[in-house]
């Protein structure tokens, strides 16, 4: 007599959980793999524009919130180009580590203007024959430098891995607006030390003896004060 035995299943093993440190390695790997694959597509620009993306402007119509009557000429407008090299770093890290050094090109214009609207009746002499006038100007000043988009641009940018990582979940990766700020502080440095605000008076003197001479005034003196 035969007995049948049915044959013993093999015992089923659990899957193993993955310990903490494989999982902060395998994300570690997934950042790299996405940094890498992003330079790669910068070198094949094929690749680049298959995965292209397009711009929409669907911003809404500008509004107009106030108009302001102008009093000020002005008489000269400079224009600057300085070179920004801000480099930051971090205690106790290699720069490889932590930390960025951005070259800016900042290319920008300063005004300068006279505000004639300081004038006054006391400030404005005429004789009795109409032919001499002597007009005292308060002195040139310059306006805010206006960095122009256009024409400034970043040279080279260099950053740490832990900068690089932190970029690709920041709203605004590789901002420039600290570079932007000094640029606009040297160029205001430099155009005070340049002749803009001697030039502005001369060209506004010139601007009004030619106006006062073609009204018939034969001698025009103008002086600035305080």
């Amino acid at each position: 007599m035969t007995t049948d035995t049915k044959p013993e299943k093999p015992a089923t093993r659990l899957p193993r959980r993955m310990p903490g440190w494989a999982k902060v390695l395998t994300a570690v790997v997934v950042v790299l793999v996405v940094m890498f694959a992003g330079i790669r597509l910068s070198l094949l620009p094929g690749l680049r524009d298959f995965f292209g993306t397009e711009t929409h402007d669907r911003s809404g119509p500008a509004l107009l919130e106030s108009i302001q009557d102008m009093s000020r000429y002005d008489a000269a407008s400079g224009n600057f180009q300085v070179v920004v090299d801000l480099e930051k770093d971090a205690k106790y890290l290699p720069d490889a580590i932590r930390g960025t050094r951005t070259l800016y090109v900042g290319a920008g214009t300063v005004d300068a203007y006279v505000d004639l609207g300081k004038v006054g009746d006391q400030d404005v002499t005429v004789d009795d024959d109409r032919t001499s006038a002597t007009l005292r100007l308060p002195h040139a000043l310059l306006g805010k430098p206006a960095l122009d988009p256009d024409r400034s641009y970043a040279v080279s940018k260099q950053r740490g891995l832990f900068d690089r990582l932190g970029d690709l979940f920041s709203d605004n990766p590789s901002g420039e607006q600290a570079v932007q700020k000094l640029a606009v502080k040297h160029i205001g440095e430099a155009a005070k030390e340049s002749e803009l605000i001697a030039r502005a008076e001369t060209n506004t003197t010139d601007m009004l003896q030619g106006l006062l001479h073609s009204l018939g005034f034969t001698e025009v003196k103008v002086t600035y004060h305080a």
